[in-house]
């Protein structure tokens, strides 16, 4: 007797062996044994590359928890190409979330800082200025090639290689299209 429905496939089977982009298949088939993979195996990372970006061990940690969440999620929607740049930029974005709803409750909530909630770091201070300032007005104004460009370099913190292999384009044309998104930044914050 079947105990699920015929149009449900069991996943695949997955161990130390598999390849990150089978696990990520094998997420999207709902197998929690390879969503436990891919968080043995990019979890640590991530937590060092996040707390680069963010002194708060709480964010660092909702932003963690809130990434594989959106993977156990979004995993059938993963288009290819390298898995561990797929994860960290949910990672960067799922930071920048969180960054952003504790920077709004601490705007508008009335609390000053010392009265019960964490003085902004200066990242967190300058990625709401990135979100609701000149800067992200300049941003928006910039064609989708340049900003994709920024967001990955800048905002995200990959490497050209990095940022390269997330955009699937050469090494080159990342070097080159950051210069010309800087300067068409430098004129329109001028």
């Amino acid at each position: 007797m079947r105990l699920f429905p015929s149009w449900r496939r069991e996943p695949p089977e997955v161990g130390d062996h598999s390849t990150d982009s089978e696990l990520v298949a094998a997420v999207a088939a709902r197998s929690t044994a390879a969503l436990r993979l891919l968080h043995r195996r990019h979890a640590p990372w991530l937590r060092a590359r996040l707390t680069r970006r963010c002194a708060d061990p709480d964010a660092v940690d909702d932003a963690l928890q809130e990434t594989f969440l959106a993977v156990w999620r979004s995993a059938g929607r993963f288009a290819g190409g390298d898995p561990a740049a797929w994860l960290w930029t949910i990672a960067a974005r799922r930071l920048v979330s969180v960054l952003r709803g504790r920077g709004s409750r601490w705007i508008g909530g009335g609390a000053e800082p010392g009265e019960g909630s964490p003085v902004a770091s200066a990242e967190d201070v300058v990625l709401l200025g990135v979100e609701h300032g000149d800067l992200g007005e300049a941003l928006r104004r910039l064609s989708p090639e340049l900003r994709a460009v920024i967001q990955a370099t800048v905002l995200d913190g990959l490497t050209t290689r990095e940022a390269a292999r997330l955009l699937g384009i050469p090494e080159g044309t990342v070097k080159t299209r950051a210069m010309r998104a800087r300067a068409r930044l430098r004129e329109e914050l001028s």
